[in-house]
């Protein structure tokens, strides 16, 4: 079964709302495995609704509408179903009956435009609403079934699980599921990921789908199969080969984001953490206390921008400023082992770079960013260019920084017979 989501209103196209509806629905597709291939958006307007269901007819078994039900002269979704399926409208009695009673219930007035939702096909059936007023309708005709719901959320869940849901069951044919699984690279770009996989995701099933955020890429895998158990041993064994190839980038599998998985690392080896942050400015302190419970590994976060702040609240000597300048991989050795003698943490990073759009010279450009990282294991630092505008050279530099700081804490776990004495910097590859 071919399925497509047609989302109805001229103010999901405003962008005034976001459209909810068709992420649920695509969710419960998958999980009765029945294939989603396009995602259709339309505004208010008959003509351009009619053109969209045409479309849709011819290219889809089935096709769940959103929104257009309601009492308003711009609801047009059920007349327009009719008009495009060769349907006369009718007005549904027991849907009128329903209708009128939810409104008196609630003791409201009755209204010619509240009976105007109780209009259908007439080979269509009527979906009562359990949270509303608008009932949705099923129509299967011309070898395709066309089902509208409301376009208020918890009235198109409802009416999605009590009515639709059962109904696709037993249309559905063999069972299936579709299944998906998430996992979260760091330290490596999209590309160089999809150049190491490329002929696991030329294959049809299991499916892969990289998606590359700022400082991290999410690659999705995607089996479907007779059921959960098969669907899981086929993603098992793409899984396998993908830790075989890029393994050592791999963070976390159907995890939470990158700021999470760096807090439950620390919380589990029970490590405290300073920042000293100058081009991010807080950023990082804030990617690490958003999260509940962050007092147990959250000790100091210093936002030194100048070079008397670095100075004086850090301990980088005036002269090092000086000879290497404010960003330097020396600078930052020096911002992260001040940070972590101050606060003694068990650890400590520190950022500072040039985030632009002004400031970069030839030697020093815009998106230089030097991270700097302090433990018993010593004090490193690492130089990094990063693109984009100023706010993902922020973004980028504070991703990259928490994912240094998470490696730096599961190497902590290792003995150690002789911290190194010397500041040791290195050449960090670039995560755009």
């Amino acid at each position: 079964m071919r399925a497509e989501v047609l989302s109805v209103g001229t103010e999901l196209l405003l962008g005034h709302v976001i459209d909810t509806n068709a992420a649920y629905l695509a969710s419960k597709l998958s999980e009765l495995g029945i294939d989603l291939y396009f995602k259709t958006t339309v505004g208010d307007n008959r003509e351009r609704l009619a053109q969209a269901l045409r479309i849709a007819r011819d290219r889809a078994d089935l096709l769940l509408c959103t929104g257009g039900l309601g009492p308003t002269s711009d609801d047009i979704t059920a007349a327009v179903i009719a008009e495009v399926f060769g349907e006369d409208l009718v007005l549904d009695v027991e849907s009128v009956a329903r209708i009128e009673a939810w409104l008196r219930q609630r003791g409201h007035p009755v209204l010619d435009s509240h009976r105007k939702q109780a209009q259908r096909p007439r080979a269509a059936c009527s979906l009562p609403n359990l949270a509303g007023t608008a009932p949705g309708l099923l129509l299967d005709k011309e070898g395709a079934v066309v089902v509208a719901l409301p376009g208020v959320p918890h009235e198109m869940r409802a009416m999605y699980e009590a009515s639709v849901r059962p109904y696709l069951l037993s249309r559905r044919g063999a069972p299936a599921v579709i299944l998906s699984r998430r996992l979260l690279f760091t330290g490596i770009g999209e590309s160089l990921l999809e150049d190491r996989l490329r002929d696991l995701m030329e294959q049809a099933n299991p499916t892969l789908a990289p998606l590359a955020g700022l400082g991290v890429v999410e690659l999705r895998i995607t089996a479907k199969a007779p059921d959960a158990e098969t669907a899981g041993r086929q993603m098992d064994a793409v899984e396998a080969e993908i830790r075989a190839r890029a393994g050592e980038h791999l963070v976390g599998v159907d995890a939470g984001s990158l700021e999470e998985i760096v807090a439950e690392t620390l919380t589990a080896r029970g490590l405290t953490v300073a920042v000293a942050e100058s081009c991010t400015g807080g950023l990082v302190g804030e990617m690490l206390t958003r999260l509940p419970g962050s007092s147990a590994y959250m000790l100091l976060d210093v936002v030194a921008y100048s070079d008397e702040a670095k100075a004086g609240l850090l301990d980088v000597s005036e002269e090092l400023l000086k000879a290497h300048g404010a960003v330097s991989a020396e600078t930052a050795a020096a911002m992260a082992a001040g940070v972590r003698g101050r606060a003694g943490a068990d650890l400590a990073l520190s950022i500072t770079g040039i985030a632009g759009p002004s400031g970069g010279t030839p030697e020093k450009p815009v998106g230089l960013v030097y991270i700097g990282v302090a433990s018993r294991l010593g004090v490193t630092a690492e130089r990094y260019l990063f693109g984009g505008d100023r706010a993902a050279v922020r973004s980028r530099a504070a991703m990259t920084a928490l994912d240094l700081l998470r490696r730096t804490a599961v190497q902590l776990v290792l003995p150690v017979a002789q911290p190194p004495s010397a500041v040791r910097t290195g050449e960090g590859a670039c995560a755009t």
